[in-house]
């Protein structure tokens, strides 16, 4: 199973890019599976139903979430129904929606997706490394192909989910920072990892939004309305390929696609 894994979807230009360039990117990589996260796609933070159901038309076969999934309220009530869609598992009990999800593709084995929000630096929620462990009780053992998308500020916090995880989950992948990382590699156990998936979004931004509102806060420390940056766009993800009987990675590497 060959699995392109998306960094967070910024805006218009996000979800444009891959309307556009999506179909052809699976089939020149081979993909049999695109996940995204997606919560940066509505407006550059947060998601809507409407852009949820974008990118699933667009080709993305599952969503994951993070921090900003709250902002649009007509996502309560979609989280609940829309079962190929997740947000962070270490939400109090009674949040909208679910952590974690078993997904079936066609002609693949039934696979697990996790998310989990990190606690440094972030929102104080429940402890992620607790909530996985009650998470991995859960899914059936026979359930061999369970990939993390771990939604967290410091790469200390992300590393050690990993290592903890190493040989129990098929990948685990960071998002938040918007910034691709270099480490992509597959641990001694066959979990693949790498600590930032980066983002589909503006290449001439900060972050993906319009530089000038950024600098203006550092530099004058009051607060500004951010807007989505303009120009030409990057997509950023990793590709993986999995064993489908043992779930175990083989290989990783970060993907990066220019768009002018």
């Amino acid at each position: 199973m060959r699995i392109l894994f998306l960094g967070d979807v910024v805006g218009r230009p996000g979800r444009s890019a891959l309307k556009r360039n999506l179909a052809a990117i699976r089939s020149e990589q081979s993909i049999d599976l695109v996940l995204a996260n997606g919560e940066n796609a509505s407006g550059g933070i947060g998601l809507s139903s409407k852009s949820a159901k974008e990118l699933f038309s667009a080709g993305v076969d599952f969503l994951t979430t993070g921090n900003h999934i709250w902002k649009f309220k007509d996502m309560y009530a979609f989280l609940d129904k829309e079962e190929r869609i997740v947000r962070p598992a270490n939400y109090p009990a009674g949040a909208p929606g679910r952590g974690w999800a078993l997904f079936a593709p066609e002609g693949f084995p039934e696979m697990a997706v996790i998310n989990l929000m990190g606690r440094t630096y972030m929102q104080a929620l429940d402890c992620p490394f607790a909530a996985v462990e009650r998470i991995l009780e859960e899914i059936p053992e026979s359930v061999r192909v369970r990939i993390v998308d771990f939604h967290a500020e410091a790469t200390s916090e992300k590393q050690a989910l990993a290592w903890m995880l190493d040989g129990r989950v098929s990948a685990v992948l960071g998002t938040h920072t918007h910034v691709q990382t270099n480490d992509a590699r597959v641990l001694p156990q066959g979990t693949a990892y790498l600590t930032d998936l980066g983002m589909c979004g503006p290449l001439d931004s900060c972050l993906g939004m319009d530089p000038e509102s950024i600098i203006k806060r550092f530099t004058g420390g009051l607060p500004q309305r951010f807007h989505v940056a303009d120009g030409p766009t990057i997509l950023q993800g990793a590709i993986f390929d999995l064993e489908e009987s043992s779930g175990a990675a083989n290989s990783i590497s970060v993907w990066h696609m220019h768009i002018g």
